[in-house]
Order: C-alpha cells, then structure tokens, then sequence
C-alpha cells in the first residue's frame, strides 16, 4: 500500500503528540513493506525530499512560526494549504490520511483525493466547537464554520479519543463512521531506558502554551514547598509561554524547586520520568494525552485534572493517578499525598504499567491498517 499522511509539524523536528504518532505509525508500516509518505513543513536542512526512518519526507515550504502570540498562526496554515497541493498532486497515493488541525490543508487534501480518485482519511486529534471563542473572541466564529465545513469533507473519520468521537458528533458528523484508534507507545524501547540520575519529585512535559495550565502547577508548587521545602519538580517543554512562566516561578521563590529544561529527545524524556515520583498534566485542553501513556509505561502516576477538554481525563482513574478540579489547592493537596505516601504511589504504579500494555504501537498499527483496507 502506498500512503500519505499530511500534516505541517513534522517529527523529531517539532515534538508533539500527533508528530509523534505520525511517525511511529509511519515507520512501523514502512517496516512491514508499505511505501509511507509524509507532506509537512520542511524542517530539516539539505534536499526538499528525504528519506527517513524508511519513510519519504516531502518539505511542501520553508520554516515558518505555527505560533504567533500564543495563538497557532493562521497564516502559517494558509501557506502550508496553498503549497501542500503541487507538491501532493505529483504522485498516486493508494490512500492519504490527513491530521485535521490546522484545517486549511484539509481543503487541499480534498480537492487532489477528488482529481486522483484517491480514498481520504481524516484524523482527529481535538474537536473545539464551542472553545473557539475562548480561544479567539468574536472571530472565533470562523474558526468554528471552518471545523464544521471540515468535518463534512469526508465520511471516514479516525478520533484518538472518545472525547474526540464524541465531539464530532456534536459538529453533525455520524459516529457510526468514527473509528477510535488511540495514541500509543513503544514499549519495549521505553523498557530499555534507564533512569536518569537526575532525580525530581514530579514531572511536566509538554509545549508551554496557555491551554497547557502550567500556571497552576507553578502556583500549586507554593503551597507544597510550605510543607516541603525541598520539593523538585522538572518542567519539560517550550513554547510562546515559556518567559511568562520562568518569570512567575522565580517571582515565587521556586527557582531552586523547579526546573526548566527545554526540550529534549525522547530517550531522555523517559529516563526523566523513570526518575520521577509523579507526572502532572494540569492541561485544559488535551485531544489525548501521549505522555500519560508513556508515564504509565514508566511505571509513573499521572495527576490530571477533570474538564470535558480534556481527554487524558479518560486515561487516568483512581488507580493509575488522581483525578482533580482545576483547582491550586487540590492540585497543591494531590502532589503532597503521592510524594508523600509510598505504598499509594507503588500501588497505582503497578496498575499503571498494566495499563499501558493496552497502547503498545504494532497493536494500534494492525488496527489501523483494518481501518484502511476497508476504505480502500
């Protein structure tokens, strides 16, 4: 099968959830004889085309910021959109598979699978709705009538979640024709990794972007440093909100309790997490989740915190972490008690690690590929 798989942010250049799907699942059909295309953004130095990790990477255009004042850049998508269709139009794809947010590709996307007679997949990771005008005021109105038009340009749809699934129901789109295929995780890779030597009490890892809620960790971490001074907690990950939280920690007093560290490759974020006692996704807004899977891989509760945004949510139960408010002292009061109580946190450790046995990446690619010879 030769297959295409669209989306601007291409992995390990840019570090995120879908990149990272898109990756595993690319290379792992590539290992099984399938022919894999990727059409993104070109992030990486020398020719426009290359081969990687047995896949075809095809820079549509040069680097561009996907954030603009904290906001994803809606020029940014246009230009991605626009250059996307020659560049995509060059070849006969068996199938093309496209992640939907930013959107505008999509419309591209659509009109070369209707020129090629091509099956189209569509695969959601969010579904904003009604959140567009939280994130965009009054304008936020395109951005929903876009989500909508979007959702009717295909009758199969892939939702990484039931969070996902459910909101596209709400945009009209028949739930019968959603496929619910989730993140997942390399485990015998992460089984291989060693803890780090720097050890931390709990863990952030994730892009520093509003939705992210670092702030309330950071807040929390005050009310935990009364009762534990020598508290240490990493944060990993950047982004437009980065300055505005190192300059909220140091104007607590945390600079000696957390630590930002950028960036870092995937190896390392999993000796991180070995090493850690916690992780904490205080986020709002999570069309998944990847790093709790990979936390529970590690053998590592999660503290999450309930909102119909969040789709983590769905991972995390009483026994493989804390389920909390959005609030600073419930999230001050659910660190305390896992730092705190060991035969708590090795318990829900163990159910933690079962768990992640569900989202191993060769199983969700043979699921995958049922997805696709059915759409063929």
């Amino acid at each position: 099968m030769k297959l295409a798989f669209v989306y601007d942010a291409v992995y390990p250049w840019v570090k995120g959830g879908a990149e990272k799907r898109i990756f595993e699942l690319g290379r792992r059909m590539a290992q099984k004889g399938h022919q894999v295309h990727v059409f993104g953004i070109k992030w990486w130095d020398g020719a426009d085309v290359m081969e990687y990790e047995g896949m075809v990477l095809h820079g549509v255009c040069g680097k561009m910021d996907l954030y603009v004042q904290g906001r994803r850049s809606i020029s940014e998508a246009m230009i991605f959109g626009i250059k996307l269709m020659p560049h995509l139009a060059r070849e006969k794809f068996d199938l093309i598979d496209v992640s939907v947010f930013p959107y505008f590709s999509c419309f591209s996307v659509k009109l070369i699978s209707v020129l090629r007679r091509t099956p189209l997949i569509f695969t959601w990771h969010e579904v904003w709705g009604e959140y567009w005008y939280e994130y965009m005021g009054k304008p936020g109105l395109f951005g929903k009538i876009v989500e909508i038009l979007v959702s009717k340009l295909t009758s199969r749809s892939i939702a990484v979640s039931e969070t996902t699934k459910k909101g596209l129901g709400s945009l009209g789109v028949s739930v019968k024709n959603v496929y619910i295929v989730p993140n997942g995780i390399d485990l015998k890779k992460i089984g291989s990794i060693q803890p780090s030597v720097h050890k931390c009490d709990i863990i952030f890892i994730g892009r520093l972007i509003r939705e992210k809620n670092v702030d309330l960790l950071i807040e929390a971490m005050v009310h935990v440093k009364r009762s534990m001074p020598d508290v240490k907690c990493y944060i990993i990950g950047d982004g437009p909100e980065k300055e505005r939280l190192v300059g909220l920690a140091s104007g607590k007093a945390l600079s000696d309790n957390i630590r930002f560290t950028g960036f870092m490759g995937t190896d390392e974020v999993i000796a991180r997490l070995k090493s850690c006692k916690a992780l904490v996704l205080p986020s709002v807004r999570e069309g998944f989740g990847m790093v709790v899977i990979e936390s529970f891989a590690c053998g590592l509760p999660v503290i999450t915190v309930l909102h119909p945004r969040n789709a983590a949510s769905e991972l995390v139960d009483e026994h493989t972490g804390l389920l909390i408010k959005p609030d600073v002292f419930e999230l001050a009061e659910a660190i305390r008690l896992l730092i705190s109580d060991t035969s708590l946190r090795e318990e829900k450790s163990i159910s933690a690690l079962n768990r992640s046995k569900d989202y191993d990446w060769d199983r969700i690619v043979r699921k995958l590929m049922v997805i696709y010879e059915e759409a063929l």
